[in-house]
């Protein structure tokens, strides 16, 4: 019997999962999670990227876009194996609220606990391990620059490192066998949270796998200035002798904003990626799929061209394009890692190059149905224009709830979307919406939980251009119903997406 194309899933992020210590973690909350997308017929589990956050603690602007977040390590699994007790975890101040995350409280406190369960590990001799080794030895080919960069992180009181000393920035031989002998401990101290966070990952995602459930991650097309691959790989990007860079990336001015999108990140030198045959994404594509099932793209059409913005400019108007690598990459990466689960996040204003691009490739774009009731206007993202090869969303982690949306949305456009939706209560055209996403001909729909529990603007995750607001939204430990589940799941069998 074949297996049924069309299938959906949550959009739920690994912080926003309840817990005991302030944020989401790989522990039992996120276990079942995965119980209630089996019930409720959901096969997708669509999570924002995993890496540790820095400044501004958004999972787009990484230190690092191999290594793993250390706020998802779950410390009652690290109780139960005897590396930490609950007094001592019950101890420190995560933040009291149920509902956000305190990002300044588990910044001072989580390395303060993982640091107790490391000296704790060391006594154990956990480090001497066969399982530990093996682990080390796996991931070299990134782990040995991060744990560095890391520990010389800390060591110049956490700046970024063109503010380090002139040996160790532009990473002379022999200031690196200095700082590595020097911080040794502390190296050894990030190589164990990188342990801990692939160790319980990959447990929680073969539960998943066992139930049916396909992890859908997501990779930033970008990697941040202040990170460990941009310090080790200089040669990857577009970068003066001194280590600063040409030109930043970024977005014209469009309706949203007159003077464009400053995001700030290096720029790739994909001349040089082409001589080495793309091999840092090969890399890093195939180490992405050892994490996830799927694969989102994030900003896609930076492939086909892509904004720069001379490096210094306070506004990215002056921006040029350029051209991107094109279909090259993915031609070889269909040659080296073979057929892989790709959605392309191709929103946005799209040029008829992109178009192709994505068509080229075969992967699915997306379609939010938020964009689509604009009164008077036929959008590409109303259902009876979708193709069968999309993703449908309500709306992304950038978008408002369906209901923050809906009680700011103007009215001549509401009016258009009770018509559409042929529905005139205001209550219900959260669920209508929902409905449409699942009824469209869309092989796969994925809606975000806030929108399944019908929250308003403060269950939101992010407003694009905005700090200090974002990420920090956390479900309530009681969300998860049977009755929940079982009204999703009759929507789930109604549509054949079971």
């Amino acid at each position: 019997m074949k297996e049924n194309v069309r299938k959906q899933g949550i959009l739920l992020p690994v912080s926003s999962i309840p817990s005991a210590y302030g944020i989401g973690t790989f522990g039992r909350e996120s276990y079942r999670f995965v119980d209630f997308l089996e019930k409720s017929g959901n096969r997708l589990w669509q999570i924002l990227p995993l890496g540790p956050t820095g400044y501004g603690d958004s999972p787009y602007q990484s230190l690092s876009t191999f290594a793993g977040n250390p706020y998802y390590i779950d410390l009652e699994l690290l109780i139960e194996e005897g590396l930490l007790t609950k007094e001592i975890c019950d101890g420190y101040d995560f933040g009291d609220n149920e509902h956000y995350v305190d990002y300044e409280k588990i910044y001072l406190s989580r390395f303060k606990v993982l640091k107790i369960a490391f000296e704790n590990a060391k006594k154990q001799g956990l480090m001497e391990a066969p399982e530990y080794q093996k682990f080390i030895t796996d991931n070299a080919y990134w782990l040995d620059d991060y744990a560095l960069y890391m520990a010389v992180k800390n060591a110049f009181g956490g700046v970024c490192f063109m503010e380090w000393d002139e040996d160790i920035r532009l990473r002379k031989a022999a200031a690196l066998r200095k700082y590595r002998k020097k911080l040794s401990d502390e190296i050894a101290f990030y190589c164990f949270q990188q342990y801990l966070f692939a160790k319980q990952w990959k447990e929680l995602k073969t539960y998943a796998n066992k139930k049916g459930i396909e992890i859908v991650g997501d990779i930033p097309i970008y990697v941040a200035f202040d990170s460990a691959d941009t310090w080790a790989n200089p040669k990857l990007f577009q970068l003066d002798r001194e280590g600063r860079p040409t030109g930043v990336a970024g977005c014209p001015p469009d309706c949203f904003s007159e003077t464009g999108q400053l995001w700030g990140n290096p720029l790739y030198d994909w001349k040089y990626h082409k001589k080495t045959g793309y091999e840092w994404w090969m890399q890093r594509i195939a180490y992405c799929y050892q994490l996830y099932d799927v694969l989102r793209i994030d900003h896609f059409r930076g492939f086909d061209e892509y904004w720069f913005v001379p490096y210094g400019d306070p506004t990215a108007q002056n921006g040029h394009w350029e051209k991107g690598p094109g279909y090259e990459l993915f031609a070889v990466m269909k040659k080296k890692l073979g057929k892989k689960k790709v959605i392309a996040e191709d929103l946005g204003f799209l040029t008829p190059s992109v178009i192709r691009l994505v068509k080229k490739t075969g992967y699915p774009g997306m379609k939010i149905l938020q964009f689509a009731f604009d009164a008077g206007n036929d959008s590409e993202y109303l259902p009876h224009n979708y193709d069968k090869n999309c993703v449908v969303y309500t709306g992304t982690h950038d978008n408002d709830t369906t209901v923050g949306f809906l009680q700011n949305m103007p009215e001549k456009d509401k009016k258009f979307a009770k018509k559409y939706l042929g529905h005139k209560n205001d209550k219900k055209l959260c669920f209508e919406i929902v409905r449409a996403a699942l009824s469209s001909c869309a092989d796969t729909a994925i809606i975000p939980m806030q929108d399944y529990l019908e929250l308003d603007s403060s269950a939101r995750i992010n407003i694009p251009s905005t700090l200090g607001c974002n990420w920090k939204w956390r479900m309530d430990k009681d969300a998860l119903d049977l009755k929940l589940a079982k009204k999703i799941y009759k929507m789930a069998k109604l549509y054949a997406r079971l």
